[in-house]
C-alpha cells in the first residue's frame, strides 16, 4: 500500500499526472450531453458583457472560469444532485461575479424566478391588491391603501372595515390567512365585503390582483410650523406624479421650506430623478449625463414646467449609506446646483446606468452599462455623495426636526 502511494506521488511530480477524481470530473464534463449547451450559455453571458458592460471584460478571466468549471464546479454541483438548470445558473453566477469589476456592487446574474422579482423591484412595481391592515374582533381594519391598486379604484379606503373575503367571514380568519388572501397571484379576482368608514354602509367589490406602481412619496409630520417633510423611500415611474400631488398641497399653505427624506432610498430609474428635478431646478439646464463605453454621452436635462408648479423655498435633503442610484443622483445634482443642503452620511456610491438583459431560459444578467457624470464632466464618486454636514448618530425624527429647525431659522434671516 505504501509503495502504491509513493508511486502516485512520483507520477504527479515527474509527469504531471492528475489524480483520477479531477481528471474524471473534467472528462465527464466534456462528454456530458449538455456540455455544449452550458458553454453556449456561458459564451452568451460573456458576449452580453462584451457588448454592454461599462468596462471591457477580460477574455482570460472567462477562459479561466471555463477551466474551473471543467475541473471543479461541474463535478461538485453534479455530486450534490443538482439539475442541469441549476448547474447552468449557478455557474453563470460564478462567471458574472468573476467578470465584473471589484467596485461594482450591482452587476448580478439572476435565475428566472429571482429575475422576475428583481425586475418588479427595480421598476417599483407591485402585484397584489394593495391593501394593508390589522385584524380586529369585528373585521379587518384597512390601515393603508395603494392609490394605484384595483381595490382603491373600486372604492376601498383607509379606515374601512373588511368583513368578508370571498364569502368567508373575516372573524374566522387569522391575520396571516387574511394577508395571504390579500396577496394572491396576478390576475386573481377577490370578492371583498366592507363597511365604509365614511358612509357606514356595506359595499361589495371584486378586486383584481394586478401590476401597478407603488406610491413612493409620503407626508411625514414635522413639529415646526410652515415646514413640511416628504419621505421618499423609493423612486419609480410614478414618483413624479406622487411628488406633484403633495407639492400642490404644500404650496397652498405658503411653506417656509421642505425636508426631503431620502434615507434608505435605494433609487430607481434615473429618469425619475430627472422628472422630479423639474419642481426644484431651472427648466432646460443640464441635469446630468451618462456615458457608455465607446459611445457618446447621453444627456439628461431638467424638464420645463409651468413656473406655478415650481417649489422655490429652502430645501434640506437627508441621506444615508443606503441612499443609492437615482436617489443619490438627485441629491448630488441638487447639491451641485446649490439648491439644497444635504445632511447625513455619505451615500451608497451607485450613480450608474443599470440595464437588465434577459436570457432565452428566463434568467437575466443585470449590468452596469455607464458611469454617471455631473454637468461639468466630473464623474460621480464610488464613495457616494458627501453631505454638507455629516451627521451619523441622529434618530430618524431627530434629523428631520433638526433640518426643519434650520429651515425655520433661515426663514427668519
Amino acid at each position: 500500500m505504501l509503495k502504491w502511494i509513493s508511486f502516485l506521488y512520483l507520477m504527479i511530480f515527474c509527469f504531471g499526472f492528475v489524480p483520477w477524481s479531477v481528471e474524471a470530473a473534467t472528462m465527464n464534463t466534456i462528454h456530458d450531453k449538455n456540455y455544449k449547451e452550458y458553454t453556449d450559455f456561458f459564451e452568451k453571458v460573456y458576449q452580453t458583457f462584451e457588448t454592454n458592460y461599462y468596462l471591457p471584460p477580460s477574455r482570460s478571466i472567462y477562459n479561466h472560469f471555463l477551466e474551473k468549471f471543467n475541473a471543479k464546479i461541474y463535478a461538485q454541483l453534479k455530486s450534490e444532485g443538482k439539475s442541469d438548470d441549476y448547474v447552468r445558473w449557478r455557474s453563470a453566477w460564478y462567471l458574472v461575479d468573476a467578470l465584473k469589476s471589484k467596485e461594482d456592487r450591482f452587476t448580478q446574474f439572476y435565475p428566472p424566478k429571482p429575475a422576475v422579482k428583481f425586475q418588479h423591484e427595480a421598476l417599483g412595481q407591485k402585484i397584489d391588491l394593495g391593501i394593508e391592515g390589522q385584524k380586529k374582533d369585528i373585521g379587518f381594519l384597512v390601515t393603508r391603501m395603494e392609490p394605484r391598486s384595483d381595490a382603491y379604484e373600486k372604492g376601498l379606503r383607509e379606515n374601512d372595515l373588511i368583513v368578508q373575503i370571498d364569502g368567508m367571514s373575516v372573524k374566522e380568519l387569522t391575520q396571516q390567512v387574511i394577508e395571504n388572501k390579500l396577496t394572491p397571484l396576478i390576475n386573481t379576482q377577490v370578492k371583498l365585503a366592507f363597511l365604509s368608514s365614511e358612509t357606514k354602509k356595506q359595499n361589495i367589490i371584486t378586486a383584481v390582483s394586478k401590476e401597478y406602481f407603488k406610491q413612493t412619496v409620503f407626508l411625514h409630520p414635522v413639529p415646526v410650523e410652515g415646514v413640511f417633510c416628504l419621505d421618499v423611500p423609493k423612486f419609480n415611474r410614478s414618483t413624479g406624479d406622487d411628488m406633484f400631488r403633495f407639492l400642490q398641497m404644500i404650496q397652498a399653505q405658503r411653506p417656509k421650506g421642505l425636508v426631503l427624506d431620502l434615507r434608505g432610498n435605494p433609487g430607481g430609474p434615473p429618469l425619475a430623478a430627472r422628472e422630479i428635478s423639474a419642481f426644484f431646478l431651472k427648466g432646460g439646464e443640464e441635469f446630468a449625463y451618462f456615458q457608455k463605453r465607446n459611445a457618446p454621452k447621453a444627456d439628461l436635462d431638467v424638464p420645463v414646467i409651468d413656473s406655478r408648479y415650481q417649489f422655490t423655498a429652502p430645501i434640506v435633503i437627508l441621506v444615508d449609506a443606503d441612499t443609492g442610484s437615482a436617489a443619490e443622483l438627485f441629491s448630488g445634482i441638487m447639491q451641485f446646483r446649490g439648491r439644497a443642503v444635504i445632511l447625513g452620511v455619505n451615500t451608497a456610491g451607485q450613480i450608474l446606468l443599470k440595464s437588465m438583459f434577459p436570457m432565452d431560459d428566463g434568467s437575466m444578467v443585470a449590468l452596469v452599462t455607464a458611469r454617471g457624470h455631473y454637468p461639468d464632466g466630473s464623474v460621480f464618486s464610488f464613495d457616494g455623495i458627501t453631505p454638507d454636514k455629516i451627521i451619523s448618530d441622529a434618530p430618524k425624527d431627530g434629523l428631520i426636526n433638526l433640518a426643519a429647525a434650520w429651515i425655520a431659522m433661515k426663514a427668519k434671516q
